[in-house]
């Protein structure tokens, strides 16, 4: 389990890498951390032609039902494996 301080260290790192991840991975990143600070998914699905906001909602929304917590540590782990291949 991450602890907040853990969290909040690692969500400045991801700030700071070196290189810019994937779109992929920028997704997780974003669905991972708006799991761990807000929850569920909340709102309407964007529509029309809001490409970027549409991924972001379906990629967090896919985290659905993970707890804070789980979601903490996963992002913590990603945050840590990008620095350890950078």
């Amino acid at each position: 389990m991450a602890t907040h301080d853990e969290f909040e260290t690692a969500a400045q790192r991801a700030q700071q890498l070196p290189t810019k991840p994937s779109n992929t991975v920028l997704l997780e990143l974003y669905s991972l951390y708006k799991q761990a600070t807000e929850g569920d998914v909340t709102g309407s699905r964007p529509g029309g032609f809001d490409f970027k906001g549409i991924a972001k909602y379906d990629a967090w929304a896919s985290l659905t039902g993970k707890s804070k917590e789980a979601a903490r540590r996963e992002y913590v782990e990603l945050v840590n494996s990008l620095f350890a291949s950078a």
